[in-house]
């Protein structure tokens, strides 16, 4: 029986990749209390960095040696940690941006965070404005021409349109005369 050692590691090369899949990587956003914490921690680590950039200034100047290399490098530090101080100050503002949301309907009834409507009175409530959808209720963008869950037609009816320019003043209404009397 004739070997190839070469052939033999190339299998079990393939054989340990295929039982060694690494599972993929799923990383969540850190909190926000972690992020004020790191923040926090760099500021005080970027006072301190200061406070020794300023006494290695003070003793170069007593020695009259100045190094420059030496104050280059302390103050790409401290722009390195105020860059980061800034990505932190990004992502805070984001994560108290995506908390902001109505808590409450102009109702008064407290709303679910990510609702599209008031659980109380049925108004739309968020952001972008919203309609339902008239024969399943699933909530729709306001431009939607039709429903993403059932394929109904969103658009207005037509008689929705003529209720809509009689009451604009094109026809009077029947029973406005006698209400005027």
């Amino acid at each position: 029986m004739v070997r190839f050692p070469l052939l033999d590691r190339i299998r079990r090369r393939s054989e340990r990749a295929s039982q060694e899949v690494p599972a993929p990587l799923v990383r969540r956003a850190p909190s926000p209390g972690a992020l004020r914490r790191e923040r926090r921690t760099i500021l005080k680590a970027r006072e301190q960095r200061i406070r020794d950039l300023g006494g290695l200034t003070l003793e170069m100047y007593r020695r009259s040696t100045f190094r420059d290399e030496l104050l280059i490098e302390g103050c790409r530090e401290i722009v390195a940690l105020e860059e980061r101080i800034n990505d932190l100050d990004a992502m805070l503002a984001a994560v108290a941006s995506a908390r902001r949301a109505p808590t409450t309907c102009e109702c008064g009834a407290p709303v679910a965070w990510g609702s599209h409507f008031c659980g109380n009175c049925g108004r739309p409530v968020g952001a972008e404005p919203v309609i339902a959808c008239e024969n399943c209720g699933h909530p729709l963008p306001a431009d939607a021409k039709f429903c993403a869950a059932c394929g109904h037609e969103a658009g207005p009816k037509e008689g929705a349109e003529e209720k809509v320019g009689a009451i604009a003043g094109d026809e009077p209404e029947p029973g406005a005369e006698a209400w005027e009397r």
